[in-house]
């Protein structure tokens, strides 16, 4: 076994077998030209981007980073998957692993905001002009 965890998971080989498929179709059909052959190839290769992400979120997949060593097997499910994990576009495309934060305390208006501002630059500009004086 190597020294680091290098990704292998079901999800991820099923994904690529599934493409592998996909793109043979593809190739055969530009081949011998045929059009139907050609739109398998293509709607096989779609479906493997589905079937990983699909098995990804039931766990088959893993998680941004290294993980533990127990966990490098490649038949080991990653129950942390069912929240949805912190950083992973494809949980958060399926709705999970965003974490929502309180909601920010309410802003000023602009109008308030903006008035605040100018004045504080203004007195800023007063004190320096008075300065060189």
């Amino acid at each position: 076994m190597s020294q680091y965890d290098e990704g292998h998971t079901l999800a991820g080989w099923i994904g690529v077998a599934v493409a592998t498929v996909g793109c043979s179709v593809l190739g055969a059909g530009i081949c011998v030209m045929s059009a139907p052959l050609i739109w398998a190839g293509f709607a096989v290769t779609v479906a493997s981007v589905l079937v990983t992400w699909g098995l990804h979120l039931t766990g088959w997949g893993k998680p941004s980073g290294i993980r533990p060593r127990d966990q490098w097997g490649m038949l080991v499910r990653d129950l942390s998957a069912l929240e949805g994990h912190p950083d992973c576009w494809g949980c958060r495309l399926a709705g999970r692993g965003r974490r929502t934060a309180e909601a920010p305390a309410a802003a000023p208006s602009p109008a308030v905001g903006v008035a605040g501002a100018v004045g504080a630059v203004v007195e800023r500009e007063s004190v320096a002009v008075g300065a060189d004086r």
